[in-house]
């Protein structure tokens, strides 16, 4: 069998026909898994909202609201206004902040209409095992519940604030204080949104 010679053209042919393989490869694989993975956050989303507000029968469509939190930051967070029975009983916010130890902190914000905490439930995370993400236990987030910010200030103890801090991870406890805050500042700023 005659031997073929390694020359550019075909080095360069064998390395496109490599791309153009792997490359339908992920497009196939990303059409495969598109949908499945948008309805799983959706569904993430729809069980949050169930969590962090009271029994309802209706929820509006998603809408947009610009973040207020005393900064210029051109971003939005979704408002989903809930009722029962057709008379409006709260108003679920998904907020974020990037303050965390690891980034990126996302969270559902159940608020009753003068905006009393109702629950809280974390959406994402990625902050140290063992540490910052103790967020998710009851001991932390339970002690939002039920507090009006108004009277209850949204900083952890140590800089002068009513929030109990994680022990060993105040930077996370800043953060999940920091997204609430943002969400109470919007949701009060705009009153339930379209309600």
């Amino acid at each position: 069998m005659a031997k073929k010679e390694s020359t550019f053209i075909n080095m360069v042919f064998v390395l496109f026909v490599v791309a153009a393989v792997a490359g339908l490869a992920l497009g196939y694989v990303y059409n495969i898994t598109k949908e499945p993975i948008a309805k799983a956050k959706q569904a993430k989303i729809e069980k949050a909202i169930r969590e962090v507000l009271p029994s309802f029968d209706s929820v509006q469509a998603p809408y947009k609201v610009m973040s207020f939190d005393g900064t210029k930051a051109k971003d939005s967070l979704e408002f989903f206004d809930a009722s029962l029975n057709g008379q409006y009983i709260g108003t679920a916010v998904n907020t974020y902040t990037m303050k965390g130890f690891s980034g990126l902190i996302k969270l559902m914000v159940g608020f009753k209409p003068d905006g009393t905490i109702v629950k809280i439930s974390v959406l994402e995370h990625k902050e140290t095992p063992g540490l910052g993400t103790k967020m998710v236990k009851p001991k932390f987030k339970d002690q939002f519940f039920g507090k009006n910010p108004a009277d209850f200030n949204l900083k952890v103890n140590k800089d002068g604030g009513d929030v109990d801090a994680i022990t060993a991870a105040t930077i996370s406890s800043r953060a999940y204080t920091d997204a609430v805050k943002r969400a109470y500042q919007t949701f009060m700023k705009n009153k339930g949104g379209n309600n």
